[in-house]
């Protein structure tokens, strides 16, 4: 079977199972009490995108892709101010160290499965030397992120290859952001239902700045799952250890911003996503690799490989400023997650293991019984 003929594929088996009619703001879930963006996606912040490649196939390949662009422009000669925060270490992200060291990103974000982390890596290195300007490249700093897909993806199969991480990067768009069963999220489980792609965004009021945070989310981890403050789990009966459920498992969280703010503070809000995620009743288990990227695409911040000055002159928010942007990444995230959870729908996948969506209906009824979801 030829690529173009598997992506075809993938692309019609995506957008009849990768997402659900409404998220869950439509079913009047309203987490936080900021105001999303116009997209409430990761998207509603100028400039990024974020392109998919669906691998399914046959009865056993259930995996992807998941590329995001911080800017349209050449990321290498243009770096973006950034950080990592490691919430749990169980993974194998790549690229942290240079990152950590220099505070800033170099490449495309790439998110896809553990096993297929080497040969994503590899694709971002060839992304960047087919770049114009990059002729004289002797080192690139790819940055990779993983969860792993292999209860329901042959993983051991390593069927991603360098062609679906291209083509998940030209594909990318500025609007559109497919949730659920997509890209990097084909094959994730979470909270013990399908898990996947999510994304959501929050608007900084005028008055505190006026900067848009938007996150986006693979998810593929366990816990006691809760739903804007509804003990979701327990009312289910279904949680880790009460029916031998796993909570091992991982989450990779991607926070960007437009706000004017350096490695250190992104660092800050990179913390303060897993709190978001514990919203959710993630527990960050032993075997979870709970990683979070964070960026600023601040125009006036970008590091100009061109620029032959001596010295880097960012324009910085004081400390104090930066609760708005705390607050928006906790809600952000919380809400990416659950939004992940909304768009999934059942799959079934290697070794016929089948994976259930989170039962809507049931979750709205538990909503309505704690007084938790706003009534039209």
């Amino acid at each position: 079977m030829n690529f173009n003929y598997i992506l075809f594929f993938a692309v019609l088996i995506s957008q009849s199972i990768s997402s659900q009619e409404k998220r869950a703001r439509d079913y009047g879930i309203e987490i936080g009490v900021m105001k999303t963006g116009k997209q409430n996606a990761i998207t509603d912040v100028d400039g990024v995108k974020v392109g998919h490649t669906t691998l399914i196939d046959g009865d056993s390949i259930r995996t992807g892709v998941t590329a995001i662009l911080p800017h349209a422009k050449n990321i290498f000669q243009l770096k973006i101010p950034a950080a990592i925060y490691i919430g749990n270490g169980f993974g194998k992200l790549a690229g942290y160290s240079q990152v950590k060291e220099l505070g800033n990103i170099e490449t495309p974000i790439i998110l896809t499965n553990t096993l297929s982390v080497p040969k994503a890596s590899d694709a971002l290195i060839t992304y960047t030397l087919n770049q114009p300007e990059n002729n004289n490249v002797r080192s690139v700093n790819s940055v990779v992120g993983e969860t792993n897909d292999g209860y329901l993806n042959d993983i051991q199969g390593r069927h991603v290859k360098e062609k679906h991480v291209l083509a998940a990067i030209k594909n990318a768009s500025t609007s559109n952001v497919e949730e659920g069963n997509v890209g990097a999220g084909t094959g994730t489980v979470c909270f013990g239902f399908k898990g996947g792609i999510g994304t959501s965004s929050r608007m900084i009021p005028e008055t505190l700045g006026g900067y848009t945070v938007g996150v986006l989310v693979q998810t593929n981890f366990g816990g006691v799952l809760q739903i804007n403050g509804a003990p979701i789990a327990k009312e289910l009966n279904s949680y880790p250890y009460k029916n031998e459920m796993e909570a091992d498992g991982s989450c990779m969280i991607v926070v960007i911003t437009d706000a004017p703010i350096g490695s250190r503070n992104l660092e800050r809000m990179a913390k303060r996503a897993m709190l978001g995620l514990a919203k959710t009743g993630g527990i960050a288990s032993n075997g979870s690799g709970d990683y979070v990227i964070a960026l600023s695409t601040a125009k006036e911040n970008l590091i100009d490989s061109k620029n032959d000055s001596a010295f880097y002159q960012p324009k910085e928010l004081k400390n104090g400023k930066t609760t708005p942007l705390f607050m928006a990444t906790i809600e952000a995230t919380e809400e990416a997650i659950i939004n992940s959870l909304f768009a999934a729908k059942d799959m079934t996948g290697r070794n016929n293991h089948t994976i259930k969506a989170l039962p809507i209906a049931d979750i709205l009824d538990i909503m309505k019984k704690y007084n938790l979801i706003r009534e039209e």
